[in-house]
């Protein structure tokens, strides 16, 4: 009984903790049904159904990749949360993108950038940059491969090997809180700090846009997704 009250108790503490550091809430969406994200854009051959006041993301028939891109640009400092859980245990791989731009500070839906479909290369060597974490990986060519990855892109650069985000035969929902202050990344699934990285190269991303990532094989559900300010005060650890 003691160990489950100090176990609690952490977790109160660092829920606290964390709550302090958010400024003004920058963009908030349930994702509870379909004109919550009727600006959203999609690319590959992604398909949403809504249930439940949760938003099921996959690929019909497991057809392609696909990246879902909410339309508001974030700043250089901010945190986001937003609830997922798994729906297919054998395979998949959820991503999320973030500071996602044009090479040359291009908004990522410029009419002069590439098209994007899906398909992976377009996003991690093509002509927007971004950084992005893997936190839910189990590929079908690499299976329950037991840790995230933090990568830079356009030159797909590993930044960071972490821990194991979302477990792979987990079907639980999962709180995920991604905070971006300035050049320092870190990010949690649900008390479990998985990435942790300070990128030190003087060109490093800034302000862009946020997306999900899922590979063909994966079907997950998302709620509850909201994006605060992070507040000046906040000191980097």
């Amino acid at each position: 009984m003691l160990k489950r009250f100090t176990i609690s108790l952490v977790l109160l503490q660092l829920a606290l903790s964390c709550d302090a550091d958010k400024g003004e809430l920058l963009y908030s969406n349930s994702f509870g049904n379909p004109e919550n994200v009727r600006n959203w854009t999609m690319e590959g051959p992604g398909k949403l159904t809504f249930e439940n006041g949760w938003m099921t993301l996959y690929s019909p028939n497991e057809t392609m990749h696909h990246v879902f891109w909410c339309p508001q640009e974030f700043p250089n400092s901010f945190i986001a949360e937003w609830d997922a859980q798994n729906l297919n245990s054998e395979a998949g791989l959820a991503i999320v993108f973030f500071a996602a731009k044009g090479m040359n500070g291009e908004d990522i839906f410029d009419s002069a950038l590439n098209r994007r479909n899906g398909t992976f290369k377009q996003y991690v060597q093509g002509d927007i940059r971004s950084y992005h974490i893997s936190y839910y990986a189990n590929a079908a060519h690499n299976k329950n491969r037991g840790h995230a990855n933090l990568r830079k892109n356009n030159t797909f650069t590993l930044l960071q090997k972490g821990a194991e985000g979302i477990p792979t035969e987990s079907m639980s929902i999962h709180k995920i809180r991604l905070e971006k202050h300035q050049r320092q990344i870190t990010l949690w699934v649900d008390s479990k700090k998985v990435i942790h990285y300070v990128d030190k190269d003087d060109n490093y991303w800034k302000t862009g846009k946020i997306g999900f990532r899922q590979m063909q094989w994966s079907r997950f559900r998302y709620r509850d997704f909201k994006i605060w300010a992070l507040k000046p005060t906040k000191k980097y650890d």
